[in-house]
């Protein structure tokens, strides 16, 4: 098994031990730990990590910022926020620096392994307190648009297929409910996203909520 190399950067000892202490399992290393933004870029020059867990609150700059400094001058190293900051604006705009994951700092110890080795292959991660911030983000901002383009757009089937996808339905469970094969609703669904400029089903899913198709 690949080691995954792992800096910590937080501003109290004992958070960084607790961590040290949860993580280090096989395949999981901490190679280094830092204090503030200062210390962590000067490790930086000595050996780069895989992933940086970092705190937003530390004594000169915030995690977000220096999210933002690795996301250009060092691009393959993957951050994951762990904050006791669970708000709209603290989390959008770790994603938007370039955050990989952001869980609180009361995570469990197996969801933080599993977002690092998530985050580490190449995928996000957020716990569920995020990811139901970020979807009750999406449904507040939806009462605000319109639905005239998905319905100028999309056909009435394509428009139930969307939905029933939305709702969590499998291909299976919308071929037998529309009496279709599964390769027909999967070709719908193919459309729906070429029509709509979407790479994926978490994607049609937010466009779903965000014009109304679905309400959650």
């Amino acid at each position: 098994m690949e080691t995954i190399n792992v800096i910590l950067v937080d501003d109290h000892d004992i958070v960084r031990d607790g961590i040290r202490a949860l993580i280090e399992t096989d395949g999981i290393r901490v190679i280094n730990e830092a204090p503030s933004a200062k210390e962590f870029f000067s490790l930086l020059k000595i050996k780069q990590p895989d992933i940086a867990i970092l705190d937003i609150s530390l004594p000169d700059i915030s995690g977000i910022e220096i999210t933002k400094i690795l996301s250009v001058d060092y691009s393959s190293v993957k951050v994951i926020i762990l904050s006791m900051h669970l708000n709209e604006d603290f989390i959008f705009n770790a994603v938007k620096a370039g955050a990989r994951a952001y869980l609180p700092k009361n995570t469990t110890r197996n969801e933080l392994v599993e977002a690092i080795h998530k985050v580490n292959s190449g995928e996000e991660y957020f716990s569920e307190p995020v990811s139901n911030i970020i979807l009750r983000s999406y449904i507040k901002k939806a009462k605000t648009n319109e639905n005239e383009q998905v319905e100028n757009a999309l056909s009435k089937r394509e428009l139930e297929i969307l939905r029933l996808f939305a709702e969590g339905k499998s291909n299976k469970e919308i071929a037998d409910m529309l009496f279709i094969s599964s390769r027909t609703v999967e070709s719908h669904k193919n459309h729906i996203m070429q029509k709509l400029g979407l790479k994926s089903t978490v994607e049609l899913i937010k466009f779903a909520i965000k014009n109304h198709i679905v309400e959650i």
